[in-house]
């Protein structure tokens, strides 16, 4: 995703829930302050790939076959650890540290990657937790302008931002596991950036031709972003 094609996305995000673009570059900023470039290459497999796209739904433990199914699984925050614990190879966890940054730290000592997102209020998160993530496992990420170490591949919550890095790594089919748009349970701010993630995901399945059967029964009344 290049960032002319992101970038008037991600001002209508801006613009809707009143965030400030200074802070996400701000946070971008430090994030590349304290990471080295990664290289992607280390990312093997993905091209051609059926590649699972893991969220942290409540379903997700019940759809964790279909994650150990796929030839690559890319998981969003603590569905990482979720996975791991069934003993499912997770192959690239993405967080923005709000969920078991503990142990997905942890987790990239043992080999595995962490895209790890910079926005405008996880500052203190990244100080902290960055320090821990293995250096060369650490993949750095921004909804902002790329710079330096730190790349945009498009999406705003870990679980989209996860399902365009496999865009961008280049799988050929996209497989959702532990979704939940309607989670009862989730906050009202959590609430809208899931109906962006639902925007977001069927732009994305737009642009690459596919239909992700985790937006059937929704896209009817979805529009692109």
């Amino acid at each position: 995703m290049e960032f002319h094609v992101w970038e008037p996305v991600y001002e209508r995000i801006l613009a809707d829930f009143g965030f400030g673009r200074a802070a996400d570059e701000h946070a971008r900023d430090r994030l590349a302050s304290m990471a080295d470039p990664f290289d992607l290459d280390a990312l093997s497999g993905f091209e051609g790939a059926t590649v699972a796209v893991a969220g942290a739904g409540p379903t997700l433990i019940g759809e964790a076959e279909a994650a150990a199914a796929a030839d690559r699984v890319i998981a969003a925050s603590s569905a990482a650890t979720t996975l791991r614990d069934a003993g499912i190879d997770v192959d690239l966890a993405v967080t923005d540290l709000d969920g078991a940054p503990e142990r997905l730290a942890g987790m990239s000592h043992g080999g595995t990657p962490v895209a790890v997102h910079a926005h405008g209020d996880n500052v203190d998160a990244l100080e902290r937790w960055v320090p821990e993530v293995a250096g060369d496992r650490l993949l750095p990420t921004t909804q902002a302008a790329p710079t330096g170490s730190v790349r945009n591949f498009g999406g705003f919550t870990d679980g989209d931002r996860a399902a365009f890095l496999a865009d961008a790594l280049g799988a050929e089919r996209l497989r959702f596991v532990g979704w939940a748009f309607d989670d009862p349970s989730v906050s009202e701010m959590k609430r809208k950036k899931l109906g962006w993630a639902e925007r977001l995901l069927y732009w994305l399945e737009t642009r690459r031709g596919e239909r992700f059967d985790v937006l059937d029964g929704r896209r009817e009344n979805l529009e692109l972003p």
